[in-house]
């Protein structure tokens, strides 16, 4: 079984005007990150509103997605605060052929590892064919995953529970576990993550540093002297001084208007901010030009 590893971007979801999902272009935007040196990307996460798209939306971007040039290249989200739709998504998904997938526990609820372990018990025991990236994201979701609680998992599962997306940051520094993948989720994580033997990174601004964070990678792996990593923790730490979602948005808008389109209760960056962004990026010499696949 392929360990999951590499650069990974938590991917943007693209609006139409009304706030439909663009299924099309949504699609186009994962393909066109991957061109530009992601290994792969999690879809209908964070990032990319996840919670804010109906079900039925989600079930047509699956549909769609099955017939990507990149169809192995992608980790689907499919946590939501109910168990029995998160199961009945990730049965659509496996009917599919995906099988890889990034949950978040539940939000709202205050609960224990133990509780935890039963949720991800119930969805293995109702999809077994799966493999979960556990995403520990306390911020988002009011539950920080334990060392002993991801241990736990895995014994129980070891084959469908193969990693975890560390936003918490609590975890990739001291969880070592065989043939599992921890991935924090910033660039400015990345080197040391895998100088401490992290798979890679899952990332929302992967959707614009894609380039910048597989050069790292890949020298890392090469053993060659690290000329990129500076740049991709500046370009990380810029955008953090703003919500990235918006900022991600605000920034992709310059080229193509459609990126303006966010679901309420996101926004967009105030135009001041938008500007400060674009200036402190600009003084990096990261532009949107710089974006461009040669």
């Amino acid at each position: 079984m392929n360990k999951i590893k590499g650069i990974y971007a938590a991917s943007m979801s693209i609006f139409n005007s009304d706030l439909s999902l663009n299924i099309e272009k949504t699609v186009n935007h994962a393909e066109k990150i991957i061109d530009q040196g992601c290994h792969g990307v999690a879809v209908l996460g964070s990032t990319g509103q996840a919670q804010l798209i109906s079900i039925s939306e989600k079930i047509s971007l699956l549909n769609r997605l099955s017939s990507s040039k990149y169809k192995d290249k992608y980790l689907i989200g499919t946590g939501l605060n109910s168990l029995s739709e998160t199961i009945n998504l990730m049965s659509v998904a496996s009917s599919l052929n995906f099988n890889d997938f990034l949950i978040m526990p539940p939000a709202y609820y205050k609960y224990s590892d133990k509780e935890v372990v039963e949720f991800y018990s119930r969805l293995v025991e109702a999809i077994p064919n799966s493999r979960i990236i556990l995403y520990n994201f306390e911020k988002l979701c009011g539950y920080k995953f334990s060392i002993e609680c991801v241990e736990t998992l895995v014994k129980k599962f070891p084959k469908q529970i193969v990693g975890v997306k560390d936003s918490s940051y609590n975890l990739y520094q001291h969880l070592k576990i065989d043939n599992f993948s921890v991935l924090p989720g910033a660039e400015s994580k990345l080197l040391k993550g895998l100088e401490l033997g992290s798979a890679g990174i899952i990332t929302a601004t992967c959707n614009v540093t894609a380039g910048l964070a597989r050069k790292v990678y890949d020298d890392f792996i090469i053993k060659k002297e690290q000329t990129a990593n500076e740049m991709l923790c500046n370009v990380r730490n810029t955008f953090e001084k703003f919500n990235l979602i918006s900022g991600l948005h605000s920034f992709m808008s310059d080229e193509d208007t459609i990126y303006k389109n966010v679901v309420p209760p996101i926004s967009l960056l105030s135009e001041t901010d938008k500007q400060k962004l674009i200036e402190d990026l600009n003084k990096l010499n990261f532009t949107l030009k710089s974006l461009k696949i040669t």
